[in-house]
């Protein structure tokens, strides 16, 4: 079948890739990556994740190209690469009970969470979605344990001039399963935990493994 050269052109539209787009991780090894804290404890794999069966708070692990933390009592995982401005997208699994986050520039924490069929008034900081210790989210946008959920993080980072902060930096939007959670939320503070504990201009991407096992693939990062 003959296809039209307007098919042609529409189609390699749709698989051009931005210059400006990055992907930190490779779907083979964890190369570009570093961690924090002891090596020994790391439980980060790449692989194919799905609930363990007789245990669904468990991860069973299988060929393929996710990143994966298999089980609690591990370490975080950081990229070499450093953002300042930029959209963070990225495809995350969750078993019941888990508990995990993703740390914008390193130090502002989205947390990953299994908050499936909580209230909606019943959310705190420290809820899927929410800018943890920061704002909680609007509404409850999350998917049963084991299911993939999508999140995408349009950040917008903090401005220094030497040591001087001139700006605070701040979440444009954040939208959980095509739901947004939250809009212009400017962070007073870095989050515990991360990695440095300081704010600087720009920083890696940082995902929790000291909590308990998730999964994440599809990761995208658009510098603004």
């Amino acid at each position: 079948m003959q296809v039209s050269p307007f098919v042609a052109f529409v189609a390699a539209i749709m698989f051009v890739v931005p210059a400006n787009a990055d992907s930190p991780f490779n779907g083979k090894n964890t190369d570009g990556w570093k961690l924090k804290g002891d090596e020994k404890k790391s439980k980060w794999k790449v692989g194919s994740a799905s609930l363990d069966e007789k245990d669904p708070g468990k991860i069973v692990l299988k060929d393929g190209s996710e990143l994966v933390n298999t089980a609690t009592g591990g370490v975080d995982i950081i990229s070499e690469a450093k953002y300042g401005n930029c959209t963070i997208e990225v495809e995350f699994m969750v078993p019941k009970g888990s508990n995990s986050g993703i740390y914008v520039m390193g130090e502002y924490e989205v947390q990953v969470l299994d908050s499936y069929g909580k209230a909606a008034d019943k959310l705190t900081q420290g809820d899927l979605g929410a800018l943890y210790s920061a704002a909680a989210p609007k509404v409850n946008a999350s998917k049963k344990p084991g299911e993939w959920q999508k999140i995408i993080i349009e950040f917008q980072a903090p401005k220094f001039e030497g040591a001087k902060k001139l700006s605070k930096a701040k979440f444009i939007k954040v939208t959980l399963n095509d739901v947004v959670l939250h809009e212009n939320v400017e962070m007073e503070k870095n989050t515990p935990g991360g990695v440095t504990g300081k704010e600087m201009a720009e920083g890696p991407i940082m995902f929790q493994g000291d909590h308990g096992p998730v999964a994440f693939r599809n990761i995208k990062v658009t510098k603004k």
